[in-house]
């Protein structure tokens, strides 16, 4: 029954692609925790290229976003579009809660503006298009270039080439017998998945849902176990680490590298100026893996004119208006044209976001991520820092998870 309904939204859609009613009123849901945002000018500029279509625009708080963007859908009073991520779009595809725009997509004249992947990422599990991007993060490797000069480094490009790099930047910079520069801040408390998968899954057929427990995936994991036990180039806290540690570690001279996205980068350059730069990630086991963060916009199956809610979302991902919807989030925008013009962070952190796009992913979309996250990825890398389990083990752990 969903797919029939499904497949006849799409026909509907083709059918009246560029038609929006006459007089159309779209109501569009979002969240910015900056109060002071731009979407009352956007409003007015799109309404003003679009007469007949009014956008009433609601900010929703984030911490109930969720809860109420089901509740009325289940209710029968959901938005004509909305801002989504891409956690819930199997359930909201599940809901049959929202409309493909795969033939909006192929003739709207600039989808080709977009940042390269960007589609692909946010691609609906049954593999249609439901998801347009409004902004978003990639995490790359920040390093300290004063201290790279200082040693005659390259910046590491590969596993191999980031050990030796890390070992020569861990030192006594101030000759008192005790190591006071670490060569990379690794976050081994909640949140610090991602540094674990830039070094594990970039290997050829090993991913959360498979190849975990392969040589190659616990080669991955014993890496890191190696990088603190053997080559003890992380601090000693690391297992405890979490994101103030490791960014105030790093901002304070204490690390030389360490995984983040833009959203640190203003912050960085204000303590230490231009001795601080960014990287894509190493190569690990013949491949690169890093983490994306998402935001998109939506087209609700519900939506009274769903062409109108159309052209109100493809406003906002279009160059220029997107730029300013993303001035208010410090997120990065998701047109070409915008990034190359981007000034609310230096243009070397834009960059290397940008080179990190063809290689970024996204964890699954199931249940089984949320306990990965929150207790079974910490309580295991603690574990395995410490010497209480092996990196096999711990990979095991993951894999039993996630069905394996």
């Amino acid at each position: 029954m969903k797919l029939a309904r499904t497949l006849g939204l799409a026909s509907v859609l083709a059918l009246s692609a560029g038609l929006a009613h006459a007089d159309s009123t779209v109501r569009f849901w979002y969240h910015f925790d900056n109060a002071d945002n731009p979407m009352d000018a956007l409003i007015t500029a799109f309404e003003e290229a679009n007469p007949g279509i009014t956008v009433e625009a609601e900010n929703v708080p984030w911490n109930s976003y969720y809860d109420q963007l089901y509740t009325a859908i289940i209710g029968g009073n959901a938005p004509d579009a909305a801002m989504v991520k891409a956690f819930a779009q199997p359930r909201l595809v599940e809901m049959g809660a929202l409309a493909p725009i795969d033939d909006w997509l192929a003739s709207w004249d600039a989808t080709a503006g977009l940042q390269d992947n960007l589609i692909d990422l946010v691609k609906g599990p049954d593999g249609n298009q439901y998801y347009l991007p409004v902004q978003y993060v990639v995490l790359y490797l920040y390093y300290r270039p004063d201290m790279f000069a200082e040693l005659g480094l390259e910046v590491p490009t590969t596993c191999e080439e980031f050990r030796e790099a890390a070992k020569a930047l861990t030192r006594d910079t101030d000759g008192d017998g005790q190591t006071d520069v670490y060569g990379f801040g690794f976050r081994g408390s909640k949140g610090g998945h991602d540094h674990w998968a830039s070094f594990v899954l970039g290997a050829e057929g090993v991913s959360l849902t498979e190849g975990l427990t392969s040589e190659a995936g616990v080669a991955g994991t014993q890496f890191v176990a190696d990088l603190f036990q053997k080559d003890e180039v992380f601090p000693p806290s690391a297992p405890n680490d979490g994101f103030q540690e490791i960014i105030g570690a790093f901002k304070a001279g204490k690390t030389a590298m360490t995984i983040h996205h833009i959203g640190s980068a203003n912050g960085m350059v204000e303590a230490l100026g231009d001795n601080v730069s960014a990287a894509p990630v190493p190569e690990c086991g013949g491949g690169r893996w890093t983490a994306f963060g998402d935001e998109s916009t939506a087209v609700l199956s519900s939506a009274e004119d769903p062409v109108a809610a159309w052209k109100w979302i493809s406003f906002l991902s279009s160059a220029g208006n997107n730029a300013k919807f993303n001035e208010a989030t410090g997120q990065l925008p998701v047109v070409k044209a915008d990034s190359e013009s981007w000034t609310l962070h230096p243009q070397r952190f834009v960059q290397a976001t940008v080179d990190s796009l063809p290689f970024a992913q996204m964890l699954p979309n199931s249940s089984e991520t949320a306990d990965f996250v929150n207790t079974i990825w910490p309580t295991a890398m603690q574990r395995v820092l410490t010497g209480d389990i092996t990196a096999e083990e711990m990979n095991a752990e993951i894999a039993k998870l996630y069905g394996g």
